[in-house]
């Protein structure tokens, strides 16, 4: 090693080439090393290597790094898109514990379709071509270029997974371990040459408690086959950097709001062996900086102007400045982009730059169908991030995960707000591995990220369990002391009081106290402030939303790259057998409308709650694992269904949202609507002599009433009050569907809720000639009469075991999950996915009605049994179907009529004898029909055909057992206070 002298004197050259730039602008990196004295510092390796599966593990006793390796391979890359890894197998052995288990329960028959050597399926993920789990080695020849000589040389892989160790020549280098962060090598100084470069990949549990206490750390997003996530290979830069014995080693910038300037935190690295000084120049700030043999540390406060702008969503202003280090070894130079952003928070209220902020955000794990690694291009971020505006977001949280550097880059620049997390879903205790795991991860990832404006909000894990509370707060706590630039929290997910009050600065929550921060508690006009009571800190609510639509089968053709949609061809196989294959696109649409509906509710719940910071989406898109959750108004690939517009969730989703708390859908003339009337408004700057208004109007969208409020000014903020709608119905025509439209004159700020009007009195007498009948005995005998029978069957007429219930909300994530042996052995078949309706059936002319499931019908169905067709003639087409799960596919009347012997049989599985207005108004549509002149419906079934759908199909069937609370699939209706 060549010893240099400590003593450095600044010439004027240096000084002139190295007074660091300020100015606004874009970056497509938050630290860009500059070459300096005319060296290229980067070696880029992409391409080509050497490379051979290590399956017995003995390529470390055999010292493979030694020897050329055999096979090629081509990096960036995976080797299981690359033909490398096993065959799937029904051994396969998945990194995952949610999900898998419907399979077993499922028929040899439909098992064995899917089971053949060759061509097996999982109906529970999205699955890779092949799978493996092992160590890995790569290979290449390095040629280290003669202007090197007696420089330091770095090794960085963007992106590998999961544990690398490197060897240059037979020498090793040392291992890394992150999933958040890149793997960083230090060669010191290489002879210049030819040398031999060989990465061990090791993509099995790395980490993992030897008690075997891991929790679902295996359904992490960042490790498990849930999403694809359990790839062997690299992603992004591979490349060689070159510094001098004396470098940057990191720069982090820390911006002071208040006085227009950012205090720049610099580490120096040093492997010369020898202590030193130097001059570190930032922004035209010049100091002296020492090192010690182990480095050295340095800050400087550079001003950045009166005039410097602020980083925010709707001022994504980004600054540059670089560091200088000048040595005795040479000149080093890092260029950091930050943003002037601060965040901090008062009482309830995160605040950015002193402004009050509410997030808008959906999950997002990292799964990429097409690679099956995340993007590390920039432009593919964007793509993502325009999206999510699209649809009213203004942030992602990344459960479980964090993402690749082009990911903030983007967000930086379109002004968007991220959420990270170690990729840790596990128990932690005080002296835990994966406690010590969470230091490990945070250090690297603040390291890498830290920079960012767009990482505002920071936490350690989904859904910590183990004694957590011990540890994740302190956690908060203490890196929230360390590195203030964004706000941490003690989890995300739960409802524990530590969460809100151990130290950390926000909380994603479930539920709280008395009150719950999800689901239908909130909704037709309510909210969720009673969970709010008594915090002090942002809290945001965690997972909301999960309802589920049905699959449209056309996204099959979408899977073009890494991830084989084996699910859903399960799914369709299963359709097709039932005989609902042919109307998906129905089936799909109508459910999608159902599920928009509830979306809506959801979120405008929690746009109206005093108090609360914003909400965490699960998800705006579908999911691919844990059973295959289909929650998503965006399908795997970001593209909107064929359902939804972006512009139409906006009206519910967005930075400025009118919010009427219309609690109630059904209405008779004899009523009086009434509606407290609030907006909901973060945009850019308050909005000045809003003009409010209200409106009512028709089907055909003609105004039938109308109404304004005062002019007024808007301020930021949530639940401000804009009026009050309060009108008398009985003028207008009903039976009639109708909206509550209320908005903003100039602009397209509205937003509208549907509601139904009926008759005060509709006593509709059974005509002569028809039958209602409950008995179905009584029902045939007039059938074999040849005369028109209206049959109800009651609750002793339908197999619970195969005529499931309806409901008055979608199927919450997804019915694969709920099995949970020994916990819960069997799945929870007790939802629906909405209505199909056959709007324009004469049987309907008088009862309003869209072709989906809406708020009316709810109130009539709920708890409902639906009649079992499956085995029924094709051509017994419902008038209303319920829409059954995709994963049983089952046909499902509602509504439906047939020919049985001589008579005409028309079913209402509703019960037709309660006494409010929406079941009096379909009884008389359904007895005007019956008794009218209608042609003879096309299906027909024999009397056998027709008992059997009354049997009870196995003697002493029962209802399902009640279901015990699971809070990993929390939908809302367990204890207010589990933990």
């Amino acid at each position: 090693m060549i010893r240099f002298a400590m003593h450095f004197v600044t010439s004027a050259r240096f000084v002139a080439r190295s007074l660091a730039i300020f100015a606004l602008g874009w970056s497509s990196l938050s630290l860009t090393a500059y070459a300096t004295d005319g060296v290229s510092e980067r070696l880029h390796l992409e391409g080509t290597w050497r490379f051979a599966l290590d399956r017995e593990d003995i390529g470390l006793r055999e010292k493979w790094f030694t020897d050329d390796l055999r096979d090629r391979i081509e990096l960036p890359g995976v080797l299981q898109a690359q033909g490398f890894g096993d065959e799937i197998s029904a051994d396969t052995p998945w990194v995952l514990g949610l999900g898998g288990e419907w399979w077993k329960l499922q028929p040899e028959e439909l098992r064995s379709a899917f089971s053949q050597p060759g061509r097996v399926e999982v109906p529970f993920l999205s699955q890779p071509p092949r799978h493996f789990l092992g160590a890995a080695w790569y290979q290449r020849d390095i040629e280290i270029p003669a202007e090197w000589n007696n420089r330091r040389t770095q090794l960085v892989l963007e992106r590998p997974r999961w544990e690398s160790t490197v060897w240059i020549d037979e020498h090793q280098v040392g291992s890394m371990r992150s999933l958040v962060a890149p793997h960083e090598f230090d060669f010191g100084v290489l002879e210049p040459g030819h040398h031999r470069l060989t990465i061990r990949l090791d993509n099995r549990m790395i980490v993992s408690d030897p008690k075997g206490n891991n929790g679902h750390m295996p359904d992490a997003h960042a490790v498990s086959d849930a999403l694809g996530s359990t790839w062997n290979g690299v992603a992004g830069k591979i490349e060689l950097r070159c510094t001098p014995q004396v470098w940057l080693s990191d720069v982090q910038a820390f911006p002071n709001v208040a006085d227009k300037s950012v205090r720049m935190k610099v580490k120096v690295g040093n492997i010369t062996g020898e202590t030193g000084r130097g001059q570190l120049i930032v922004g035209g700030v010049e100091t002296e900086v020492v090192w010690q043999v182990g480095g050295g540390e340095a800050e400087v406060v550079v001003p950045l102007g009166e005039d410097a702008a602020t980083w925010d969503e709707f001022n994504p202003q980004l600054h540059r400045l670089r560091a200088v280090l000048q040595s005795p070894l040479g000149e080093h130079s890092q260029e950091v982009t930050f943003g002037l952003r601060e965040i901090t928070w008062r009482g309830k209220e995160p605040l950015i730059n002193g402004r009050v902020v509410n997030f808008r955000t959906t999950h997002f794990g990292n799964d990429f169908p097409l690679t099956g690694y995340p993007a590390t291009d920039v432009e593919s971020w964007q793509r993502i991030i325009r999206r999510c505006q699209e649809f009213g977001l203004n942030g992602i949280r990344f459960h479980s995960c964090c993402p690749p550097e082009a990911a903030f880059t983007a967000a930086d620049e379109l002004g968007f707000y991220l959420q990270a997390e170690c990729g840790l879903w596990s128990p932690f205790y005080t002296d835990g591995v994966f406690t010590s795991y969470l230091e490990e991860e945070t250090e690297l990832l603040l390291r890498a990220y830290g920079n960012h404006p767009s990482f505002v909000l920071f936490s350690p894990s989904n859904e910590p369990s183990g004694r957590y509370t011990e540890v994740t707060p302190q956690w908060a706590k203490r890196w929230y002391e360390r590195d203030p630039r964004r706000l941490y929290a003690a989890g995300t997910g739960w409802n524990r009081p530590e969460q809100v009050t151990g130290g950390a600065q926000f909380a994603g929550l479930v539920r709280y106290g008395r009150g719950e921060l999800r689901n239908t508690t909130g909704w037709f006009g309510n909210d969720h402030r009673t969970a709010l009571e008594g915090i002090e800190i942002p809290v945001l609510a965690h997972e909301i939303g999960q309802w589920c639509a049905y699959p449209d089968f056309d996204v099959i053709e979408k899977f073009t790259g890494y991830l084989r949609p084996s699910n859903y061809h399960i799914f369709r196989y299963i359709a097709e057998r039932n005989g609902v294959a042919d109307i998906n696109d129905q089936l799909a649409w109508a459910s999608g409308k159902f599920q928009l509906a509830c979306y809506k509710e959801e979120l405008e719940a929690n746009l109206r709650t005093p108090g609360l910071a914003g909400h965490q989406m699960l998800d705006i898109r579908d999911y691919l694992g844990q059973g295959t959750a289909l929650i998503g108004v965006l399908d795997a690939f970001w593209d909107p269904k064929s359902y939804v517009s972006g512009e139409e969730f906006r009206r519910f989703h967005s930075p400025t949202v009118p919010l009427a708390r219309l609690r109630q859908r059904t209405f008779t003339t004899s009523d009086t609507l009434d509606a407290e009337v609030a907006i909901y408004h973060f945009g850019a700057r308050p909005l000045v002599s809003a003009k409010p208004y209200w409106k009512i109007v028709n089907a055909d969208g003609t105004t039938v009433r109308n109404g304004v409020w005062d002019t007024c000014d808007v301020p930021i903020g949530k639940d401000i009050p804009l009026g009050k709608v309060n009108t008398v119905l009985h003028s207008l025509p009903a039976p009639r569907a109708y909206k509550l439209v209320v908005g903003l004159e100039g602009g397209e700020i509205e937003n509208d809720w549907n509601f139904w009007l009926y008759p005060k009195e509709s006593s509709a007498p059974t005509p002569a000639g028809v039958l209602v009948a409950q008995d179905w005995q009584e029902a045939t005998e007039r059938l074999e009469d040849g005369g028109t029978v209206l049959f109800v069957p009651g609750p002793k007429d339908l197999d619970p075991t195969r005529s499931p219930p309806m409901k008055k909300t979608p199927v919450f994530w997804n019915i694969q999950m709920t099995v949970r042996p020994p916990r819960r052995p069997e799945p929870r078949f007790d939802a629906m996915l909405g209505l199909l309706c056959d709007s324009e059936h004469p049987a309907l002319a008088n009862f309003p009605t869209d072709k989906h499931c809406d708020w009316q019908w709810t109130s009539i169905v709920d708890g409902v049994r639906s009649v079992n067709l499956t085995s029924m003639p094709q051509d017994l087409q419902p008038i209303v179907s319920a829409i059954d799960d995709w994963n049983r596919n089952w046909r499902l009347g509602v509504l439906f009529e047939c020919r049985v012997g001589h008579g005409r049989l028309l079913v209402s599985a509703i019960p037709l004898d309660n006494a409010d207005p929406v079941t009096l108004q379909l009884r008389e549509s359904l007895l005007t029909y019956a008794a009218g002149e209608a042609s003879l419906p096309l299906a027909t079934l024999t009397r056998d055909q027709a008992d059997s759908l009354w049997g009870m199909e196995s003697p002493g069937g029962t209802a399902p057992a009640a279901q015990q609370f699971d809070p990993d699939l929390d939908d809302g209706t367990g204890p207010a206070n589990a933990k």
